[in-house]
């Protein structure tokens, strides 16, 4: 991947929120900041699944919603295609579009299926037949004729993700964000809305960033997976390898916590210590160290870089697992 171009890419991207609009607890405990994302670098590749994961809260949703333009960073930079979102103005949702977790949810409920889809073609003119385009989109999502004259909550929660995904196709855009795409939906219908995804990608030629905490799905889907703690990468490799020799704790961690259906597979069980610290009093040096079961003197005063271990890997570790 490195010898070409990335479509998208986050440098030094950092996003930070006010603590409290209370002036009173500001006055008194002075002004706090939330370390939402806190300087992420990232490379999307044409073509690719790139997986972004990690628990909730760790700044993965917000991340997607800067690379959207729906945040303002705090600093840093993003480029699509190699130039700053803001040159595209209203062509760049030609360009990036995202699918939404809890579909319902994100769709109007007073208008139906047809007429949602025929209002994002229209407002930037994606197709000379409207008509045509929006019987394409139901069919791409494996959706019937009559699901045009339905509205949001007549629709099951497989079929409000599959509009969803159908509305974020009209305008063919070139990256696809799916941001928890099979959250809240029956496994059985998490796997068939994967396989959807996975088919679109090779039938459009999509590049996909899907942000998850299902591991299962990463596994199922993704070349690519960076891995994402308390606003920062802490990890980075092909899927295989990932999975197979993870060099972070973290992701070790992550990675044992995946239910295995053979009882019969023995494997270490990793106890993380405490909670998730919060993003406002991030802890000094590494800020997994207070959880990390192989934290040392160094890795509490000094944050470790995010380096490459070999061509494709990156970690921020000072003593990476080694297996």
């Amino acid at each position: 991947m490195s010898s070409m171009q990335p479509v998208l890419e986050t440098l030094d991207l950092h996003k930070r929120f006010l603590h409290t609009r209370n002036v009173l607890t500001r006055l008194l405990s002075g002004t706090r900041w939330v370390r939402a994302v806190d300087g992420v670098d990232l490379e999307l590749y044409p073509g690719e699944v790139l997986a972004l994961v990690g628990e909730s809260g760790c700044g993965k949703t917000t991340l997607a919603k800067l690379i959207l333009g729906l945040l303002s960073p705090s600093r840093g930079e993003i480029r699509v295609f190699g130039r700053s979102p803001g040159e595209y103005g209203a062509r760049l949702a030609t360009l990036l579009q995202i699918v939404f977790q809890q579909g319902r949810s994100s769709l109007n409920p007073r208008i139906t299926v047809g007429a949602l889809l025929r209002e994002a073609i229209r407002v930037h003119r994606a197709a000379p037949d409207v008509g045509a385009a929006v019987d394409r989109l139901l069919h791409l999502v494996n959706l019937g004729q009559e699901h045009k004259e339905r509205f949001a909550h007549e629709l099951s929660g497989g079929e409000a993700q599959r509009v969803v995904i159908a509305r974020a196709l009209a305008l063919n855009p070139s990256i696809l964000i799916a941001d928890e795409p099979t959250s809240a939906l029956d496994v059985s219908i998490q796997a068939r809305i994967l396989n959807l995804l996975a088919r679109l990608r090779g039938e459009l030629d999509l590049t996909m960033m899907l942000i998850t905490h299902n591991l299962g799905s990463v596994r199922q889907i993704a070349d690519r997976v960076a891995v994402m703690y308390l606003g920062v990468l802490v990890e980075q490799a092909a899927t295989e390898e990932l999975f197979e020799r993870p060099c972070h704790p973290y992701t070790e961690a992550l990675f044992a916590a995946v239910p295995i259906p053979d009882p019969a597979v023995k494997r270490k069980l990793i106890v993380l210590k405490g909670e998730t610290p919060s993003p406002v009093d991030i802890p000094s040096g590494c800020r997994f160290h207070p959880r990390c079961p192989y934290a040392r003197a160094a890795c509490r005063e000094t944050e470790p870089a995010y380096r490459e271990l070999s061509p494709g890997r990156r970690v921020a570790c000072h003593f990476p697992l080694t297996g």
